[in-house]
């Protein structure tokens, strides 16, 4: 007996050459950004006291470099890039304003600890 309810895609894809060369090129260039942003995460963050950088702006440099892959991730890899922009705002909208609330948070708790710390003399 045959099963009806597995469809094997594989079969079905009728792609041209030139749409094969579009698709191969465009993971190409995602792989490339991605593993170029995050080579220069890591570059920063082992060479950042080399440089003479200040460390709030290696942590601004940092949380963009995040949320720059994080959002790339998700409009490639979850074909999020190919739908209408409206309903890519009301999908990362709401991400994009929950992340900021997040990071606002842990920036506010850390600088009142350390607050705290210097008021207490717990260094």
């Amino acid at each position: 007996m045959e099963r009806d309810d597995i469809i094997e895609y594989s079969l079905d894809a009728h792609h041209s050459e030139e749409e094969g060369k579009a698709l191969r090129k465009k993971i190409v260039f995602v792989t490339i950004l991605l593993a170029t942003v995050t080579a220069i995460e890591v570059l920063l963050g082992v060479w950042w006291s080399s440089l003479h950088l200040p460390w709030t702006m290696v942590k601004l440099g940092f949380i963009g470099m995040t949320l720059l892959k994080a959002g790339y991730i998700v409009l490639v890899f979850m074909h999020l890039g190919d739908e209408r922009k409206s309903l890519k705002w009301a999908i990362l909208g709401p991400y994009m304003l929950f992340i900021s609330y997040l990071i606002f948070i842990c920036l506010t708790e850390a600088m009142k600890l350390y607050d705290l710390r210097h008021l207490f003399g717990w260094l």
